[in-house]
């Protein structure tokens, strides 16, 4: 055997054959056959472990399953008996529970008998209540249509004053005109201006007079004549019972302005004859004062407040008269008379009773302006239809001729335009 070194490698040459074999592949295939009889034996080994561990999973499997199967029926016969008493306790719960709920439901259907009961009784107390608030409202409304008849004839009758006191002044003022007119024409267009305002203050007074005559027939009513010195008219209280209970002087003023220089001059007047009490009638009432009052002792009044005014002085001297009876040897009388006349108490009652008359002024004014506007409206529509009117005859007839017959209305209302 001889060593050889080639290229591929060490090789050695069998003695026996001469053929070159090399001792890597040599080595190598013995390493190999070495190696696949170890892998071999290990393989059959781990076969042989993983049969024994196979043998002992399917022992321990049978073995589980066995175990499992006693216990599954352990646990079986456990949840039977389980099951037996859920299902007795469950049964006396569904029965205490089903106790509770049949009480509940007892007590609820008596609440609501109950109830039902207050309904009713309520819808009893209501029927009641509903009756009563009808029985209230046709009280109600009985007395609201009472009281609202009570009001209406209430403004008719200040209506009715108002326009008679209208009336009468207007009355009065036309007679007036024409007494005077038929006895003085020359004179009056003479002194148009100055007898103008002179009529209206003899109409004032001739109707200061003449209301008092025909309200108090006891009365004596003095007229101062025209010209003469002093006031308009005077007037002595008497009654069936008393005489001489007190005398109010009354003075007329129908002017444009108020002269405070009057109070002193009437005031000369009263103590000339003797008066108690005194009355300026104007028609422009002073500037600081809106409504009836008194200046300086002396009443200051509307002619609209007049006739108030004097009923309620008239019945101040009667009082005092009464009530100064018992002291008649008394020489004060007079003087209680006029503090008594002047107080401040005294005023307000007169302003008191006063003051019906003076809304009942206003009243009229705002009446006497709506019923203007009305008028003003009314007479403007009746003029515009007389005029369509007129116009539309008057064309037919410029159509017609004379074969259109006259219409005499429209005539006259034609010459009157013209006019």
């Amino acid at each position: 055997m001889y060593l050889q070194h080639n290229a591929a490698g060490p090789s050695i040459e069998c003695p026996n054959c001469g053929c070159t074999v090399d001792i890597e592949e040599a080595v190598g295939k013995k390493i190999e056959q070495d190696f696949r009889q170890e892998m071999a034996t290990i393989r059959q080994e781990m076969e042989k472990q993983l049969h024994d561990k196979e043998t002992e999973l399917k022992k321990q499997e049978a073995e589980f399953l066995q175990r499992k199967q006693r216990e599954n029926e352990l646990f079986a016969d456990r949840l039977e008996k389980e099951k037996e008493k859920l299902s007795a306790a469950l049964q006396v719960r569904i029965q205490n529970d089903f106790s509770l709920l049949l009480a509940e439901k007892d007590k609820e259907i008596e609440q609501t008998a109950s109830k039902v009961m207050s309904l009713q009784q309520a819808e009893i107390e209501n029927a009641k209540l509903k009756r009563t608030l009808a029985a209230q409202q046709k009280d109600l409304e009985l007395q609201y249509e009472h009281k609202l008849t009570e009001q209406l004839n209430v403004h008719e009758q200040q209506i009715a004053v108002r326009e008679s006191a209208r009336v009468e002044m207007t009355l009065r003022e036309k007679d007036k005109q024409l007494e005077d007119q038929k006895k003085m024409i020359d004179e009056l267009q003479r002194r148009s201006g100055q007898g103008s305002v002179q009529l209206q203050g003899e109409v004032q007074e001739m109707a200061i007079s003449d209301w008092l005559k025909s309200q108090f027939p006891f009365d004596v009513i003095e007229e101062i004549r025209t010209g003469a010195r002093g006031a308009d008219c005077l007037q002595s209280v008497h009654t069936r019972e008393h005489r001489d209970c007190g005398t109010i002087y009354y003075e007329s003023k129908r002017t444009k302005d108020f002269q405070p220089a009057w109070i002193g001059k009437f005031k000369d007047d009263m103590r000339d004859k003797g008066a108690d009490i005194g009355v300026i009638v104007t028609q422009v009432m002073p500037k600081d004062m809106p409504t009836m009052g008194e200046i300086n002792g002396v009443w200051i009044c509307t002619y609209e407040q007049f006739k108030g005014l004097s009923l309620v002085l008239r019945e101040m001297l009667l009082r005092v008269r009464t009530a100064t009876s018992a002291q008649i040897n008394k020489s004060d009388k007079m003087e209680l008379l006029y503090s008594f006349l002047t107080s401040q108490e005294f005023k307000l009652y007169v302003e008191a009773v006063v003051e019906g008359f003076t809304q009942m002024q206003t009243d009229l004014n705002r009446e006497k302006i709506a019923m203007t506007k009305l008028w003003n409206q009314r007479e403007k529509q009746i003029r515009k239809v007389l005029e369509n009117t007129a116009a539309m005859v008057g064309s037919i007839k410029g159509i017609a001729g004379n074969m259109l017959p006259d219409i005499a209305q429209l005539q006259l209302s034609l010459e009157s335009d013209e006019n």
